[in-house]
């Protein structure tokens, strides 16, 4: 009855990895959409960072957000994925150690402010960096790999 769930095989999964890449990539553009439209709180932004001990934290601040920029038009372009998920990866790192990390996991819930989502992101982008990571000729892919087992 179920012979078709339990054969079946990712025949969309590069639509899949360009749904998470889109998906992504819109989310996170939010971010520095927001820096632009309202530049009057990147001072605090910046004087955050360098409470921090980063060294010239507003410009790191404006930094921030042009490489959010950057890398978001590029996996919406489809261009320079595995850059732009590395660029987008270390940011959401460090806003997880600096801000999430403190307040838990959850998002909401049973805590507020937590990690979750900053995972979920690292996930997604992961996924799309190795997605897109080139092949060495000659290996097959993973997934025809378990397909023989």
């Amino acid at each position: 009855m179920f012979a078709w769930f339990r054969n079946c095989s990712p025949t969309r999964a590069e639509s899949g990895v360009t749904v998470v890449r889109l998906g992504v990539a819109l989310i996170i553009l939010m971010h520095p959409l927001h820096g632009f439209f309202h530049s009057e709180n990147m001072p605090q932004f910046g004087a955050y960072l360098s409470a921090l001990g980063y060294p010239h934290g507003e410009w790191l601040a404006w930094g921030v957000i042009l490489t959010q920029s950057a890398c978001s038009l590029a996996l919406l372009l489809n261009r320079m994925v595995i850059l732009a998920c590395l660029g987008h990866m270390a940011i959401i790192f460090a806003g997880i150690v600096h801000v999430h990390y403190p307040n838990g996991w959850y998002v909401v819930g049973p805590g507020e402010g937590g990690m979750e989502w900053g995972v979920i992101l690292l996930v997604c982008l992961t996924g799309v960096l190795f997605a897109h990571w080139p092949r060495r000729s000659g290996a097959r892919p993973v997934m025809n790999k378990l397909h023989t087992l």
